[in-house]
């Protein structure tokens, strides 16, 4: 295998890379090591633009002897409202150098949930993104009462602000050079005085059910999780990686943020979430890891792409990926791939599925990772016949991200890998629950003790709230969440992610919530993917006016009853789908059906169309 992929760098490093207890420790330690070493790079006006290490560390001194000079102290906590930017990494970074505790909020987040996490967090100092995000906290200031400033990034539109409680980054950084001329240790004071057992950042759980929970996680647990990220999927310095994700997400976070900290590996910032197929084929990163939403579109976009190619391309695409999907089959089977059928992919590769792989971006990466939700093993399959490795991970917000995670040598889609050498995975004997313990897991829900001890037993087992299996070779399966299992009235038991997780390879189908408990049949709430059913509408001459009317014109729910039969086809008959609802309103991170990682959430939309869903059984 090691001749079909390059896996130089995936081997697991024990070593330390860099040394430090707490991360403002791990940072500046880093900059010193690193100095003129570029770090991140961000997209401005058409140019990309480099920071190093040294760059780096003169605006996080900036802000972080600013935020001292407005009273910030030790273990407040300031919060970050804004896209993934590098002004987001600077004043992460600043908040934990003072001492602070840095909380995110999501950008897509309303003025409601804005207020009722500042103030659950206790938050002191707020750093906004730009006007838009701005009002959200003008707009709820008045029941923060320990909000003592906002701090905005981008001050366009806002030159004649004239607010005391809000000033720019570019005062507080004004501020910050100030008060380092009259305190010139004070940062290093409160670096050295930072302890590994102290709080070091809140990660809220996205609230599929209820209020969201603010996850404390400490300096120890996360320089030890990071640590132990190397000696799962290594990286290094000659890495580029992408960083688009969310921010206040533990998979951006720890992932993206905190793990290049660490190694070194350069961080690209994209322009905005829409842009990320355009500057993944700029950026073209060796290491690239992404949600399934991202991996489906990037299929979605070739198969599209590949529709409208003659016959001849159409061909060789045929001929190329069946190639590449007989040595898929054999890696995954854990059988040697014959000299013929070596030679053969060698040629398909030059000749077709390297250009596919430049279509996406993914040309120069050594693997992919695929993590935070299900993803379909076909995908997975698709990905392994163009060339690149794709390994799944799973974890969750407690556990600091990635607790199990698929070698590159042992490739079985389906399955999230064996348990990561630096924490512990079992099942509940009674339950098939999946439960992690280890230093990786975090402290406790903030404000909720009660809900803590539910979580974390006697034994210090996190009770993630996943169903497993697990095979003879130690490979850990998620069946379903224990709260999702489908009991049919007929007595079957289904799991509603098999199914959900087929129709999503789809490129018609962006999400899927399966229905069926305690009913005598199967039906499913699909969102369609927008682009690509328009594309299909105007190609085939369906006439539709809004994004209502596509939902319901005949060609489209006879496109997607085709999409449903390919699934049935793959289970039995009591485990079939029915009947379908089509989704008519056109959702976005800002609808309360939607995570802000763009989840359906499945009780929220079960009861929300509970008439169209009645309607499906009448």
């Amino acid at each position: 295998m090691s001749n079909l992929w390059d896996l130089s760098g995936i081997q697991p490093q024990n070593k330390i890379v860099l040394e430090g207890e707490t991360i403002p420790a791990l940072f500046w330690n880093g900059v010193k090591a690193r100095g003129p070493n570029v770090w991140m790079r961000q997209k401005e006006f058409g140019i990309w633009r480099s920071w190093s290490w040294t760059q780096t560390g003169d605006a996080v001194r900036e802000i972080a002897h600013g935020l001292m000079a407005i009273g910030f102290e030790p273990r407040e906590t300031a919060s970050i409202l804004s896209n993934t930017t590098i002004e987001w990494v600077l004043c992460d970074l600043a908040v934990l150098s003072a001492g602070g505790v840095s909380n995110g909020i999501y950008p897509t987040d309303a003025a409601e949930q804005v207020q009722y996490l500042c103030a659950d967090s206790g938050t002191t100092v707020l750093f906004v993104e730009n006007d838009e995000q701005l009002d959200k906290a003008l707009e709820v200031r008045d029941q923060l009462p320990k909000l003592r400033k906002i701090v905005v990034e981008d001050m366009d539109g806002l030159r004649e602000l004239n607010d005391p409680q809000v000033i720019s980054l570019a005062q507080l950084r004004e501020l910050g050079r100030a008060h380092l001329q009259q305190h010139p240790g004070m940062l290093e004071a409160r670096v050295a005085a930072c302890q590994p057992d102290e709080l070091a950042i809140l990660v809220y759980t996205s609230g599929t059910t209820g209020r969201p929970k603010g996850a404390m996680h400490s300096h120890k647990g996360l320089v030890y999780t990071v640590r132990g990220y190397n000696t799962l999927i290594a990286r290094s310095e000659q890495d580029e990686c992408m960083c688009f994700l969310p921010l206040c997400h533990i998979a951006e976070r720890m992932g993206g943020e905190y793990f290049s900290l660490y190694t070194g590996a350069k961080l690209n910032f994209v322009e905005n979430p829409e842009t990320v197929p355009e500057n993944v084929r700029e950026i073209a990163p060796t290491v690239f890891t992404a949600v399934p939403r991202v991996w489906e579109k990037f299929y979605s976009g070739v198969m599209i792409t590949l529709k409208e190619a003659g016959k001849i391309q159409q061909a060789a695409y045929g001929w190329a990926i069946g190639v590449g999907q007989q040595v898929a089959d054999l890696v995954m089977a854990g059988k040697p791939v014959p000299g013929g059928l070596r030679l053969q992919f060698q040629v398909a590769r030059t000749l077709v599925l390297n250009n596919v792989r430049k279509l996406i971006g993914i040309h120069k990466a050594r693997f992919l990772v695929t993590g935070a939700a299900p993803i379909s093993p076909e995908l997975v399959r698709w990905y392994l016949a163009l060339g690149v490795p794709m390994l799944e991970v799973w974890g969750m917000t407690e556990t600091c991200g990635a607790s199990t995670g698929i070698p590159a040598e042992r490739i079985k889609p389906g399955s999230i890998g064996p348990a990561a050498s630096y924490n512990e995975v079992k099942l509940d004997p009674v339950t098939s629950e999946i439960l992690v313990r280890g230093p990786n897991v975090f402290m406790g829900y903030l404000n909720l003790p009660e809900k803590t001890a539910e979580t974390i037993d006697a034994d210090g087992w996190l009770h993630t709230g996943d169903v497993g299996v697990v095979d003879e070779e130690g490979f850990f399966r998620i069946t379903d969440r224990m709260k999702d299992i489908i009991i049919t009235a007929g007595g079957k038991n289904i799991t509603p992610s098999e199914l959900e997780n087929e129709l999503k390879f789809s490129p018609y189908v962006t999400d899927a919530v399966v229905i069926g408990d305690k009913k005598p049949y199967l039906t499913v709430i699909i969102m369609i993917d927008q682009e690509n059913v328009e594309k299909y509408a105007q190609d085939n001459d369906v006439p539709f006016s809004n994004y209502a009317s596509l939902t319901r014109a005949p060609e489209v729910q006879a496109l997607i009853q085709t999409e449903i039969d390919r699934v049935n086809k793959k289970f039995a008959r009591v485990e079939q789908i029915k009947k379908f609802f089509l989704l008519d309103t056109q959702l976005s991170a800002e609808d309360e059906e939607l995570t802000p990682t763009m989840k359906l959430k499945r009780k929220l939309v079960q009861t929300k169309y509970e008439p169209q869903i009645n309607a499906m059984y009448s």
